[in-house]
């Protein structure tokens, strides 16, 4: 049985790897503790120090420079075996964080904005493109803007792989952290497969909760290969990627002025918008509270994916400044 203090101690060697992680370079203990905060985590640069120590021995870091740590690939295994209790509610928090972190103005088009990152075997994203094309052409995603970049170039915070070509699409967190800087506050539910007919969205036929995942939905149902979207782009009816979110009945005009000044920056994801204390897709709604449908940034990418063209999705991945995308019918 693991002791109280071992569970507390690996829990801190958790939320270093997590840091280390998302790094492209070697960080050391200061910053290590700064990012540390940031996720609301008070661990001292000393402390971040001893466990830097203990991690070196285990084989989890590697010294990189004077004082840097990198993260080795025991300390990558390691993160994804790590307490399943650490990882309940995980993608709730990057949600949040992400939110939080969106510095996009609608109005002066600039600042960064969260994006899910997709990697593509190069041989095959030209393919992958075309496969895409019809569900971007539908509507069928956040936005039409993307970034890509090749083998070694950089995506945000993330580096592509050798042999593959990355694609960026704009997250649906984007609406979340545009109302947060309005201060509206959106409660995100959870994500799920919607069922569209003729057009017009139906019910929600899977879902997952976010509060109780360590995964990010949409992840996991394009994996599983559960939507049809390229049926939906084709003929109007079938299964997509779409959340649900809830916002305060109050803040519905603020809510309505910050979608339109985002749709006219090339932004779209707002599906549906409900009406106060009614349910929402056959969703219920909270007591004076609106339901939310956004779509699933994934949807282009899992459209790929029904064509046999499997990508690496990392939902919720990180931010890339707005003014680096360029519209997909360019590529």
């Amino acid at each position: 049985m693991i002791g109280f203090e071992t569970q507390d101690v690996e829990r801190k060697v958790f939320s270093i790897l997590k840091v280390l992680n998302d790094s492209r370079e070697p960080l050391g203990a200061r910053v290590i503790a700064r990012h540390l905060k940031d996720l609301g985590i008070e661990l001292g640069e000393r402390a971040v120090r001893y466990h830097l120590k203990l991690m070196d021995e285990r084989g989890l870091t590697r010294t990189a420079g004077r004082d840097g740590r990198l993260i080795t690939r025991s300390g990558v295994d390691e993160l994804g075996n790590a307490l399943v209790r650490d990882k309940v509610g995980f993608a709730i928090s990057r949600i949040e964080l992400l939110a939080f972190r969106t510095s996009f103005d609608p109005e002066r088009r600039t600042g960064a904005v969260p994006v899910n990152i997709s990697l593509f075997p190069k041989e095959r994203f030209a393919r992958a493109v075309r496969a895409m094309k019809p569900a971007f052409a539908a509507g069928l995603c956040v936005s039409e803007l993307v970034a890509v970049a090749g083998e070694g170039e950089v995506l945000g915070e993330v580096t592509v792989p050798a042999g593959k070509a990355g694609l960026a699409t704009i997250c649906s967190i984007v609406i979340n952290g545009t109302l947060l800087k309005a201060g509206v506050p959106m409660d995100s539910r959870f994500g799920g497969i919607l069922q569209v007919r003729n057009r017009q969205p139906l019910r929600f036929v899977e879902l997952i909760h976010y509060a109780g995942s360590s995964l990010d939905p949409s992840e996991v149902f394009v994996r599983a290969r559960m939507t049809s979207v390229g049926e939906v782009a084709a003929g109007g009816s079938g299964k997509v990627l779409a959340n649900f979110r809830e916002i305060p009945a109050l803040c519905r005009p603020t809510a309505e002025g910050v979608v339109a000044r985002l749709r006219e920056a090339g932004i779209e994801g707002l599906l549906l918008l409900g009406n106060t204390s009614e349910p929402v897709c056959e969703t219920p709604v909270e007591i004076n509270r609106i339901g939310v449908i956004l779509l699933g940034g994934l949807n282009p990418v899992a459209a790929a994916g029904e064509a046999g063209i499997e990508a690496e999705n990392h939902a919720m991945s990180t931010l890339v400044e707005y003014q680096s995308l360029i519209k997909f019918g360019e590529l």
